[in-house]
């Protein structure tokens, strides 16, 4: 069992946390992997509980004034009370993500499943459930969602003639959806819609293609007699992405499958090739290894198993646990994160929501919505450095979708121009304020925060096109806070009625409050969303009347401060913490993910984020695994290595379950995109206008190699290291400009034609012009 790429398990899923996911982008499946009857949980990306809702409240824009007036006089309760009534959504929620259905299958088998085994193949994208019977007879199924053919497919085998006897049926949803019926020969479509006069309706299609015996419908489900072979295709489509053909292409997509279907074998087998060559051409740009320090637990221990072990016995402290090492595992979790992403989130689907799409709740927490005050943010965070660009495509079609909203938003409810949205947004761009909630619910930066992707897109690929595309977007975010933004007590620029997101904060009087005038994070989004502006801009030639206005807001906004506790300060004031170990901590954006603070730049700076970071921890922080993930990718940022592999040891000891997807709890897929992140940042990093190498390297990953890391500038870096040192590294350029090149020793440049490079040592950095397409090698 190759330990860095297979998770594996010897029972079959005992609920939604054990189950291993699934998908293509769009189509996403849970399996279970029962012997005597399979579940798969079943989700299409674009279903949701209705359509496009107006919750703008009408009285929004009366109560701006006077609750900033309120908040500069700390008369808080006033504040938060005017601020619900007269800002709150109306209804309170956007609409919420829900399962498509679920595909059941009862096996003609009893007894007791021996040598059971079930897999998730990471380089194929392939679930595997294998095992044989009391009479020797072994069967094997074979799942996943396929890119190309746009359905989830289960090939069935036994190695007996005439032994797979079982019988399928999609269903769950609570019942609502509305037919559920043969329509074709050995064909079952399921159909149903979601919510309001213009809510989504969907369709799903299943049959199966037998080598030997026979298949025929009874009732709604489809039954198989007697088979050596079964090839079982489910499409699923929506009125959102096919109109009033969505039925239609259901069909289609399978059609287009079975109706060349002559060999069940050579059928399964081609499209198996397909799906696998489509994943591959993907997932094979990044290979990551590092030496085995577990012992003989990484070779032999279920992943169930070897997750528990990290965590240690009853009779461990918290230090005895931290020496259990598992680096295969942590190895493992990356590539898992790559996995998920290409499995969630394609060219032309909905981006990664909080469960990314794998949901089984009608009412799942939190609406399973877009959360982008860090969820969102977070799922991508790995997207361009994990060589997966493309799949941060869908995320810039929602800011598409949200603009207009946005802009609807920013006039009715601030009187401002451009777009804004507040800290949740659905499938249609909703940009309103969400649930009833002060700690999170009145945050006009989702949208800020959401289009500093598009320049963070650009600074890997340098595709001036795509920021051309997209400049608009990102111009509209910033304009929104130049008539938005009015001035305190000081003379300088500030937000609200804002929040510090999801926190609460304590006054000097006793007072407790959520809402509040200028809070860190608010600024420092606005700060690099304006440079963004500016520096887009200059590259197209573009906006610059804009660009000036900007530059001349910027020296007016606040600094980054340092509170009495010696850490970066969280609101305008030096308030306490009600919650001290609280999950966000927003006031470290500067530190990550923006470019703010950093130990070279700003080493006062990054002095007081390390003492946030260690209030925080010695509080009870990183509770939850989004946070912990977070709270890695700072530690890299300050290029502390031993913390950096301390908490990916508790993110995964504590906040992981046991199918490797994070846990808040419940189940939220952040965390794993964040904690791949993480491992990223710890390797390589590029954000300050140079390559870092190995910044922050645990002792524990002494040897390694990682291979097709992407960074800023356009280039796409290789690494070899021993005894935690740097050996060679290759440098591929994708642009003509200079690379700055920052080790942890000294190292020559040269060409691959072994012509060395005019490389000049300069700011303790290794600098020499790149040629687009060519390739440099770097030896220690």
């Amino acid at each position: 069992m190759d330990t860095e790429q297979t998770l594996w398990y010897t029972k079959a899923a005992q609920d939604f946390d054990h189950a291993l996911p699934i998908g293509n982008g769009r189509i996403g499946g849970m399996v279970f992997g029962g012997a005597a009857a399979e579940t798969i949980k079943l989700n299409e990306d674009s279903i949701y509980s209705g359509g496009m809702r107006e919750r703008i409240n009408p009285r929004a824009y009366e109560g701006v004034t006077e609750i900033r007036k309120l908040l500069l006089e700390e008369k808080i309760a006033e504040a938060q009370a005017l601020a619900f009534r007269n800002m709150q959504g109306v209804p309170k929620d956007a609409r919420h993500y829900m399962p498509l259905g679920e595909l059941t299958i009862q096996f003609d088998f009893t007894g007791k499943p021996r040598e059971y085994i079930r897999t998730l193949d990471l380089s194929r994208a392939v679930a595997k459930v294998s095992f044989h019977d009391d009479a020797g007879v072994h069967f094997k199924r074979e799942i996943y969602v396929s890119h190309p053919s746009q359905m989830l497919i289960m090939h069935l085998t036994a190695d007996t003639a005439g032994k797979l006897n079982f019988s399928a049926v999609i269903d769950g949803r609570d019942d609502y959806y509305d037919n559920n019926r043969p329509v074709e020969t050995n064909t079952i479509l399921y159909t149903g819609g979601t919510g309001s006069r213009d809510g989504i309706f969907f369709a799903a299609g299943m049959t199966i293609l037998t080598k030997g015996g026979m298949t025929e419908t009874a009732g709604h489900t489809l039954e198989v007699h007697n088979a050596d072979e079964a090839l079982l295709l489910l499409t699923a489509e929506t009125s959102f992405y096919h109109g009033d053909m969505y039925l239609a292409k259901a069909l289609e997509r399978l059609h287009a499958v079975i109706d060349h279907a002559d060999d069940v074998t050579a059928l399964a087998q081609e499209l198996l090739a397909e799906h696998i060559a489509d994943y591959s051409a993907l997932y094979d740009r990044v290979k990551f290894t590092l030496q085995d320090n577990s012992g003989s637990a990484a070779a032999n221990l279920p992943t169930d198993e070897r997750l528990s072990r990290l965590r240690g016995s009853d009779v461990d402290n918290k230090e005895c646990s931290g020496h259990i090492h598992d680096n295969k595992l942590m190895v493992l979790y990356y590539n898992y994160s790559r996995y998920l992403m290409i499995s969630a989130s394609r060219t032309g689907t909905q981006p990664m929501n909080l469960q990314g799409i794998w949901n089984q709740d009608m009412r799942p927490a939190w609406g399973c919505r877009f959360t982008i005050n860090i969820n969102t943010q977070m799922n991508y965070w790995g997207a361009e450095s994990g060589n997966l660009s493309e799949c941060h495509l869908p995320l810039f079609d929602l800011i598409e979708r949200m603009r207009p909203h946005g802009r609807k938003t920013a006039w009715e409810m601030y009187r401002a121009k451009g777009f804004c949205c507040h800290h949740n947004t659905d499938i249609w761009g909703d940009c309103a304020p969400q649930d009833l909630w002060m700690p999170a619910t009145i945050w006009p930066m989702g949208a800020a925060w959401l289009c500093l992707h598009i320049f963070e897109h650009y600074s890997f690929t340098q595709d001036v096109e795509f920021l051309r595309a997209h400049f608009d977007a990102l111009c509209e975010a910033a304009e929104f806070f130049t008539d938005y933004l009015f001035e305190n007590k000081h003379g300088q620029l500030v937000t609200g009625p804002s929040v510090s997101p999801e926190n609460t904060y304590l006054t000097a009087s006793g007072t407790k409050g959520s809402l509040c005038i200028g809070p860190s994070m608010d600024t420092q989004l606005i700060t690099v969303l304006f440079r963004n502006v500016i520096d887009a801009a200059e590259i197209l030639g573009e906006r610059q009347e804009l660009a000036e206005t900007l530059a001349g807001i910027l020296p007016k906004l606040p600094p980054v401060s340092v509170g009495k506790y010696g850490q970066i300060m969280e609101w305008a004031e030096d308030y306490d913490e009600v919650e001290i170990g609280h999950r966000h901590i927003s006031q470290l954006f500067a530190l990550h993910p923006a470019d703010l603070i950093s130990p070279q730049k700003t080493p006062k700076l990054a002095a007081a984020a390390r003492a946030t970071l260690i209030r925080r921890l010695i509080h009870g922080g990183g509770h939850t695994g989004w946070s912990r993930a977070w709270i890695m990718n700072m530690w890299a940022r300050l290029h502390d290595a031993q913390m950096v592999y301390e908490n990916l040891h508790k993110l995964l000891a504590h906040s992981t379950n046991p199918n490797l997807l994070d846990s808040h709890p419940p189940f939220q897929i952040d965390g794993n995109f964040g904690g791949g992140a993480g491992i990223a940042e710890a390797l390589l990093q590029s954000h300050s206008g140079e390559l870092q190498l190995l910044p922050a390297l645990p002792e524990e990953w002494a040897d390694g190699s990682i291979r097709g890391l992407r960074a800023r500038g356009g280039f796409e870096v290789d690494m070899n290291w021993e005894n935690g040192k740097l050996t060679s590294a290759v440098i591929r350029s994708f642009t003509d400009g200079l690379c700055r090149l920052r080790t942890n020793g000294v190292v020559s440049v040269m060409r691959a034609d072994q012509t060395p490079v005019n490389a000049k040592l300069k700011e303790d950095t290794v600098q020499f012009d790149t040629e687009y397409g060519a390739v440099y090698y770097v030896k220690a």
